[in-house]
């Protein structure tokens, strides 16, 4: 199986090619390749490589950013799917996109599921919503994949933060008031990996890791596990650290459609930060 990558320089990207190559032959594009924004520009990567699958791993991840640089979070979260979405039909190639918890508002008490109505409170979660939209009514064999929280190598993520501000400084203050469930890289490519291979089964998905936490207890966790100690770490509430995006207080994402298709549940977050913590150490 053919399968195209779109945004394979990110984080995610990277996950992707290392999990997908060991099984499939792989194209990678990303900026300044191919610019997902530009239909032409898709269409002839697309037309040539004439994959059996596209994965959009591309997109403009800097949720604070975005609120500042609306036209260009639109640009790539909801023009560039929109794009890859009308190529895909016209040429009967499945579509895999990846979005975001930030598509809800956070309000509810419980995990969400895929049938829940999507409120996103930030630019970001709008534009990424906005991209779904395009997809589900553009390309009839689609696969949306929610997840949150990511993490992995290449990329700045929350993880490789906090270990760096926790050798730099002897004090941290981190929200404890915003709950998810933080996603390994790796873990996610692989349940992409199985989700191809399953008897179609089109539509939209969570998946992310099992468990949940905040992004504070998430620290404590990644410095008792990196064997930090000496550092204080406080508990804060959004309101103190005043970022320019809003972001869901409750983002835990309900998994069980992923399983009823035969998705294999992924792991609990603390065993994939361990695995990671160990990736860290093997690149160093």
């Amino acid at each position: 199986m053919h399968i195209l990558i779109t945004g394979s320089n990110g984080m995610f990207g990277h996950a992707l090619t290392a999990v997908l190559s060991k099984q499939h032959p792989l194209t990678g594009f990303d900026l300044p390749e191919l610019d997902i924004t530009n239909l032409s520009s898709v269409k002839a990567a697309i037309s040539t490589c004439r994959p059996d699958v596209i994965i959009n791993a591309a997109a403009y991840t800097d949720v604070d950013g975005c609120e500042t640089n609306e036209n260009q979070a639109f640009a790539a979260n909801a023009t560039g799917p929109r794009n890859l979405a009308v190529i895909a039909n016209e040429l009967n190639i499945p579509l895999v996109h990846i979005s975001t918890d930030y598509v809800f508002d956070g309000i509810s008490p419980i995990p969400y599921n895929v049938s829940d109505i999507p409120n996103p409170q930030s630019v970001y979660g709008k534009s990424k919503l906005s991209g779904e939209k395009h997809i589900r009514e553009l390309c009839s064999r689609h696969y949306i994949i929610r997840t949150s929280w990511l993490y992995g190598l290449h990329g700045r993520n929350f993880v490789s933060t906090m270990l760096c501000l926790a050798r730099e400084q002897d004090e941290l203050g981190v929200v404890n008031d915003q709950t998810g469930s933080p996603t390994y890289t790796v873990d996610l490519a692989e349940a992409i990996a199985q989700l191809i291979l399953i008897k179609p089964a089109y539509g939209t998905y969570h998946i992310t890791n099992s468990g949940t936490c905040t992004w504070y207890e998430f620290t404590l966790e990644i410095l008792r596990q990196a064997g930090i100690s000496g550092v204080r770490v406080n508990p804060i509430t959004t309101e103190e650290i005043n970022r320019p995006a809003p972001r869901p207080r409750y983002s835990v994402l309900d998994n069980s459609k992923w399983h009823t298709i035969g998705g294999t549940p992924l792991r609990h977050y603390k065993e994939a930060l361990a695995d990671y913590l160990k990736s860290l150490t093997k690149e160093d």
